[in-house]
């Protein structure tokens, strides 16, 4: 999951907050793997929260807590 951050001059600026890491390939040829915060909070964080959206730092990969179930793509 990507954030556009900004723009420099004409390039638009993109921030990873989650990434995919590939663990593998199922039988069926379906990718395996998880999805994993890269510990940066994203730019909108006060507007979710402005709009009562509370998301724990853990989400975003600050403590022990990290999206790390198995993920298809």
């Amino acid at each position: 999951m990507t954030e556009v951050s900004g723009m420099e001059g004409d390039i638009v600026t993109l921030t990873d907050i989650f990434r995919f890491e590939q663990t593998g390939v199922d039988t069926d040829g379906k990718v395996l793997g998880e999805l994993k915060p890269t510990g940066i909070r994203p730019l909108f964080m006060p507007r979710l929260e402005a709009a009562g959206f509370k998301l724990p730092p853990q989400v975003f990969g600050f403590g022990d807590v990290s999206l790390q179930g198995k993920r298809r793509r």
